[in-house]
């Protein structure tokens, strides 16, 4: 176990809540830097689609685990996990306060609870199975992760791809399920931390606001160059069978670009995909029972809180 000594504040809630906004206001209030509790604001040159704080956001309140890595690099909960204990080290030293946010929910659970992934990445084993899902299609890889693996086949969607290897590639490189090392490590408490001061929150709104702000955002995102970006990073060599080509947005303009879609069912479907997304965000964060939720516009209720809590 390791121990956490910096006060941490979480902040977490659907994509287009405004946890963004929220959290400079309350790093600016508590002295505080900000961990990207994201898996998708660490590829570099993925800005738009991800909703990535601006360079001059992020050189008015120091970040970490933001452009860390390239997208074609993989990063799963496991490295998440070892990266975010050692920026909490980073902002304990200076004597500072942690705000993690975002809206990856397994990643939360991972540094709360225990580490999910316990393997690291086998770049042969995964260069196969990517070879296999190409030739083969998810349909069978799925099939074959519910015969080995039935606990894990049934928690992972068949389109849920990077899990879909995931799972696959921890049974093929150990002999042993994701579903086993889930079981050995939560009995072990492995890679559960001790945090001294922390408080979780979660940022919510009306269902027809979020709605309506998922719909600008996505079309401010078009409007501001996704496919722009998408079109580079292809140019650059990142084709879209990569695992961060195929998050929300992504995929769209991909489809887009091959010709699959018109503008129109882009933009549609990126606006439906990603209300699904929020959707299921909400169910995830939803059986957190260590939340203390707020209504987005709520930030003076919030800082009260925290100050109470950890005196500052």
């Amino acid at each position: 176990m390791q121990t956490v000594d910096c006060p941490v504040i979480v902040l977490v809630g659907p994509t287009a809540v405004g946890k963004t906004e929220l959290s400079f206001r309350l790093a600016e209030r508590f002295s505080c830097e900000i961990i990207s509790m994201d898996s998708m604001q660490v590829y570099r040159g993925m800005d738009i689609g991800t909703a990535k704080p601006s360079r001059e956001e992020q050189a008015r309140i120091p970040h970490h685990l933001i452009d860390i890595i390239a997208p074609d690099e993989q990063y799963d909960a496991a490295r998440f996990v070892r990266d975010a204990f050692a920026a909490l080290e980073k902002i304990a030293a200076r004597s500072k306060t942690a705000l993690l946010t975002g809206g990856t929910g397994l990643y939360l659970k991972a540094l709360f609870e225990g580490l999910f992934d316990a393997l690291p990445a086998d770049k042969a084993v995964r260069e196969r199975l990517q070879a296999r899902l190409a030739e083969e299609g998810r349909a069978a890889l799925h099939t074959e992760l519910c015969r080995v693996d039935p606990v894990a086949g049934a928690r992972i969607h068949p389109n849920d791809t990077q899990r879909l290897l995931r799972g696959l590639e921890i049974f093929h490189a150990s002999g042993r399920t994701w579903t086993e090392l889930i079981a050995e490590q939560q009995r072990a408490g492995q890679g559960r931390a001790v945090f001294s001061r922390v408080y979780q929150a979660g940022l919510r709104c009306g269902k027809e606001e979020l709605r309506e702000r998922i719909a600008r955002r996505s079309l401010a995102m078009l409007d501001g160059g996704l496919i722009e970006e998408v079109e580079r990073l292809r140019q650059a060599g990142y084709g879209p069978e990569l695992p961060s080509m195929q998050a929300i947005g992504y995929r769209h303009v991909n489809r887009f670009l091959d010709g699959e879609w018109s503008r129109t069912e882009l933009t549609e479907q990126l606006i439906l995909d990603t209300r699904r997304y929020a959707k299921r965000q909400m169910t995830w964060f939803s059986a957190n029972k260590d939340l203390h939720w707020f209504e987005r516009e709520d930030y003076a209720a919030l800082a009260e809180e925290l100050s109470e809590r950890f005196g500052l």
